[in-house]
């Protein structure tokens, strides 16, 4: 509906995965200082500014800065003060919600507080929400707190009914085009963060190579060249880390292609880790529950697959390929077993000591063949590669590895955007020296007790060929035991905002 004094978007949180995803949050934008709503959400910031206040009865207003003095409400970001049934309107509820310094918000702020807007009114029976956004010197305020309503109100429900209290969301903006072509484009990335989730989220048992591979086939409709390499193309074409990795499982590996060719630039490509599950091998997980999680250890490919299918539905100028080696480790009589030596597709042998460190090995296939088809400008990989890199940084940050300053900045930059952060580890001889095997030209592990992140990363250096190359281990980003502003507890989706981010952003050097 459009006229002079309103222009009315009405969208839906995008499902994925044979819509497994059941969130049904409603949107719109518009012009007005309409109170009618079952709540009605304001924003106050540090300096004492309440931004739509002056539209609220005068006793309203009363009751409301009463309600600050006595709870001691400051606007620091991310307070929130309830006060319910409000004077003298029709809102069940008013939210005020501080937002701190309003100059100083990065998008991952908006996000954040938007998440947090939709955990408080999560058990909320009453539908309707209005959010008054006007006077915000933020521009895309409206659209990055949408965005971050949506990305917490995603729900993973194949196999548990759906309790979610759906609500729609009226925002009030000041510049309703603006807000409008910028969420719609949001609204791709959670396409491709919600693919992501998706396909961590799912069980071992459905979701494998094959299954895999299928999800990355529906690509094809957005105008994305999919080609999956079968077990007799990764023999033909030597892959044989990847193979090796793949062959104690009764489902072969396979290698999954996704190219979005948005430009005539020469590609970027991202790599992905895709062990669809993750038994450690003869080397077998076997502390505590932590076996029953590896259904994880594809969240790489997962987010790279997710990161395409963005770039796609926005139809992004962005030339970019995802290279994705699929297998499931596990243990059987054809098994790879602790002392193989196998043959990557580059012509390195490698000396496997210990066959929980497989990840690295389809990596350096996919790294391999990354180069030598696509002849990319960059290359990314992400992979839940190490427990070192957890116990370094946790799980608030990922783990980059790089010697390309500009990607340093870059990709840093473009993680404090969104509240995706990435730490630099360390790249050192020392640790390649680690790798050396007296039978082979590497080992697949460096020495017991030492920086496992870091050696892993050098492994896979020897790999990554002479363009620009960056890793991001992810271990520990992938999935999150609690509920956190933007994510439900389960998988994350880790890495596709931030991908997002710096495909489509100007670089900053």
């Amino acid at each position: 509906m459009k006229n002079k004094h309103q222009f009315m978007l009405s969208v839906m949180a995008l499902a994925c995965l044979n819509s497994l995803n059941a969130n049904a949050e409603t949107f719109s934008f518009d012009t007005r200082n309409s109170l009618n709503s079952d709540t009605l959400v304001l924003f106050q910031s540090a300096d004492a500014t309440t931004y739509g206040i002056d539209v609220l009865p005068q006793s309203t207003q009363d009751q409301l800065n009463l309600a600050t003095a006595d709870n001691s409400f400051s606007g620091k970001q991310g307070e929130i003060l309830e006060i319910l049934v409000p004077s003298e309107i029709d809102a069940k509820r008013v939210l005020l919600v501080g937002i701190g310094d309003a100059k100083n918000l990065t998008p991952g702020d908006i996000n954040t507080l938007g998440g947090n807007i939709a955990a408080k009114l999560e058990t909320v029976p009453q539908a309707t929400v209005r959010v008054l956004t006007q006077g915000l010197t933020t521009p895309l305020f409206a659209a990055e707190l949408a965005h971050g309503i949506e990305l917490r109100s995603y729900r993973y429900s194949q196999f548990k009914a759906n309790d979610h209290a759906e609500k729609n969301y009226q925002i009030g903006v000041d510049d309703l085009s603006l807000n409008q072509k910028h969420h719609k484009n949001l609204q791709a990335v959670e396409a491709g963060v919600f693919l992501a989730r998706d396909l961590t989220n799912a069980p071992a048992g459905i979701m494998y190579p094959e299954s895999f591979a299928n999800e990355a086939r529906k690509l094809k409709s957005l105008g994305v060249k999919v080609t999956v390499l079968e077990a007799k193309d990764i023999e033909r074409l030597h892959l044989g880390a990847l193979a090796a990795v793949g062959k104690g499982s009764e489902r072969p590996p396979k290698l999954v292609v996704a190219h979005w060719p948005g430009s005539k630039d020469a590609p970027i490509a991202l790599v992905g880790k895709g062990i669809t599950f993750d038994s450690g091998g003869y080397n077998i997980k076997a502390t505590g529950t932590s076996i029953a999680r590896m259904k994880s250890d594809m969240a790489g490919a997962a987010t790279v697959l997710g990161t395409v299918k963005a770039m796609a539905i926005q139809k992004a100028p962005v030339n970019l390929v995802a290279i994705m080696p699929m297998a499931e480790n596990m243990v059987s009589g054809h098994a790879m077993i602790p002392g193989d030596v196998i043959k990557t597709a580059q012509g390195l042998t490698v000396e496997v000591l210990n066959t929980d460190a497989e990840g690295r090995l389809v990596l350096a296939d996919g790294l391999w063949y990354a180069r030598e088809n696509y002849k990319p400008s960059i290359i990314v990989d992400v992979a839940t590669l190490t427990g070192s890199k957890v116990g370094a940084l946790g799980s608030v940050y990922a783990g980059l590895f790089t010697d390309s300053e500009a990607l340093v900045q870059q990709l840093t930059y473009a993680g404090q955007q969104v509240g995706e952060k990435v730490w630099r580890l360390p790249l050192d001889q020392a640790y390649a020296d680690e790798l050396k095997s007296t039978i082979a030209d590497l080992k697949n592990t460096g020495k017991e007790g030492s920086a496992g992140a870091s050696s892993a990363a050098m492994f896979l250096k020897r790999f990554a060929g002479e363009q620009p190359w960056a890793h991001l281990d992810i271990a520990g980003n992938a999935l999150t035991a609690t509920d956190t502003a933007v994510v439900p507890a389960g998988a994350t989706g880790y890495g596709v905002r931030l991908l997002s981010t710096w495909l489509t952003q100007p670089k900053k050097n």
